[in-house]
């Protein structure tokens, strides 16, 4: 099997969640295909796999994998291995960066609105990706 490049593009999508035949892939991209299924395309919506839950449940892996202490290039290591995802560090480093600002502008939104707990929540999270 030839799989795109892209692991949110429509066709593999389509592919992992309908038509792939898994007993015929190795075993190494049996694995890293069934994990990816397992962690980003188990949701109940309607249009799983293309409602978008994917996109966020890996954008959420991503931000818990630095929270929990590994730099960029270990994230990218990680997706490979465990996914068979190749991501360039630099883009994952400018992923972490963009989120930080979505963040901080989210703080002050909550501190103009005196919402503590959500402004406590997004300083942790900045704290946490920051280090």
């Amino acid at each position: 099997y030839r799989i795109p490049d892209l692991a949110f593009n429509g066709t593999v999508l389509e592919a992992v969640t309908s038509r792939l035949d898994f007993d015929r892939l190795d075993p190494t991209h049996r694995e890293q295909l069934l994990s990816f299924y397992n962690s980003f395309l188990k949701c109940t919506c309607k249009d799983n796999p293309f409602c978008g839950c994917p996109e966020k449940a890996f954008a959420r892996e991503i931000i818990e994998l630095r929270e929990n202490g590994l730099d960029h290039r270990q994230i990218a290591a990680y997706l490979l291995d465990e996914y068979g995802i190749d991501v360039y560090p630099a883009d994952l480093l400018s992923f972490l960066e963009e989120t930080v600002h979505e963040l901080e502008a989210l703080r002050d939104i909550a501190r103009l609105q005196q919402k503590n707990i959500l402004l406590e929540h997004t300083e942790e999270h900045i704290a946490l990706i920051e280090r």
